[in-house]
């Protein structure tokens, strides 16, 4: 699958390419804040997976096929190795792609995620989401209007809203509803993991403190397939950590690519 992306920066072979991978029901467009500063001193490619933002749509959403995605675009751009970042469900598929192919990968950065399975919590969001009456739609007031009857956050309707788009007269989402609602249990969950794998390159895992994705009893899990990682917490951010503290996220990924 040839996967739609953004880049920033110049490639140039005495530095790294990083490639930055959003989570469930983002886009690229995420990580533009960040990737315009990082392309000074990098080169950053930032690609839309599948069934999310402008990338085509397809029943699979594991994370096999997510990072085979993300390979066959490395090979596309003549890449290889890369330094991977993902947040999320875009973490999950650095971690996938460096157990598979860590030949691959020059190093890892995982954003507020473990590779552990997670309980569900997304029955009320797609609720949310089906509520929206694309063929009646008039603007996005309603569509919000729609959403805050289940969802009381405002930051995280915006989120979700970034996914509806105009085609003409009509309404519709850039996200295949269909296939992410369907595919949820591999979202939350972690492929199984042969005897012995394990990624023997640096790895960093960086994570909010006012979020519960990466607990203390995931952190055996961590170690055992990537021996090298090392944790780092950012204070008083939650689970979108590279919007909520731009800069101490920064800090962190600049400290860790530098000297790793």
């Amino acid at each position: 699958m040839k996967l739609h992306f953004r880049e920033y920066g110049t490639y140039r072979e005495n530095r790294p390419t990083l490639i930055l991978l959003h989570g469930l029901l983002g886009s690229s467009a995420n990580w533009h804040g960040i990737a315009r500063r990082l392309a000074s001193d990098y080169y950053v490619i930032v690609p839309d997976l599948r069934n999310h933002g402008t990338s085509p749509h397809a029943d699979g959403v594991d994370y096999p096929a997510m990072s085979g995605d993300l390979m066959e675009l490395m090979d596309e751009h003549g890449l290889d190795s890369a330094l991977l970042i993902g947040h999320s469900m875009g973490g999950k598929v650095a971690m996938w792609l460096s157990l598979q192919q860590p030949e691959r990968i020059e190093g890892l950065v995982v954003a507020d995620i473990a590779p552990v399975r997670y309980e569900h919590r997304f029955d009320d969001l797609f609720r949310a989401l089906r509520s929206i009456d694309l063929g009646n739609l008039r603007n996005r007031g309603e569509a919000d209007a729609s959403l805050a009857a289940i969802l009381n956050d405002p930051g995280l309707r915006q989120y979700l809203l970034q996914n509806l788009t105009r085609l003409g007269e009509r309404w519709r989402w850039r996200i295949n509803l269909d296939a992410l609602e369907a595919g949820m249990e591999e979202v939350v969950g972690f492929p199984q993991v042969a005897p012995g794998t394990e990624y023997p390159g640096p790895a960093l895992f960086i994570y909010g403190t006012a979020s519960d994705y990466v607990r203390a009893e995931y952190q055996p899990q961590i170690h055992a397939l990537f021996p090298h990682a090392r944790l780092r917490a950012v204070p008083g951010a939650g689970h979108w950590l590279y919007s909520e503290q731009p800069e101490a996220f920064l800090s962190g990924l600049r400290g860790f690519v530098n000297g790793y």
